[in-house]
Formats: structure tokens, sequence, C-alpha cells
């Protein structure tokens, strides 16, 4: 839409700059547009959100499990 970066600035009072979605698979075509910017964004921001919540789950499991095993092999053996 024609006038929305002066809009956006006249608004907020800050620099604007028109979005465009890029790293973006399969439909690019479609959602590379500035119109789907701001989801295409929130989406990457999510997963980007969900992966080191997981990498940082899976960290912190596998130190449990390897003191859950050493307190096994201590109760066995002592």
């Amino acid at each position: 839409m024609q006038g929305m970066v002066e809009l956006g600035e006249e608004i907020f009072h800050l620099p604007v700059r028109l979005g465009i979605p890029k790293y973006v698979g399969g439909l690019s075509d479609v959602v590379k547009t500035p119109r789907m910017a701001t989801g295409v964004g929130l989406l990457l921001y999510g997963l980007e959100h969900y992966q080191r919540r997981e990498e940082t789950r899976l960290q912190s499991n596998s130190f449990k499990d390897v003191l859950a095993r050493m307190k096994t092999w201590l109760e066995r053996n002592f």
C-alpha cells in the first residue's frame, strides 16, 4: 500500500521500513511479500525459540541421566 511507510513514521515517530520475509522455503513466491512479513517473522521467531528450548531440555536431561546412572552404580557397589 502506498504511503504506509510515511504513515508509520508519522504515527510512531521512528524510522519505518517495508519488510519482506526471507529464508522461507516451500511457498516462497506466496509468502515473500510485505503482507506476510509479520506472520512469517513471528513463525520464524517461535521456531528459533522452540529449538533453543528443546536443545536446553535435551542437555539437562542427559546430565540427569548421567547422575541417575552414577547413583545406581554407587548403590549396587557400596
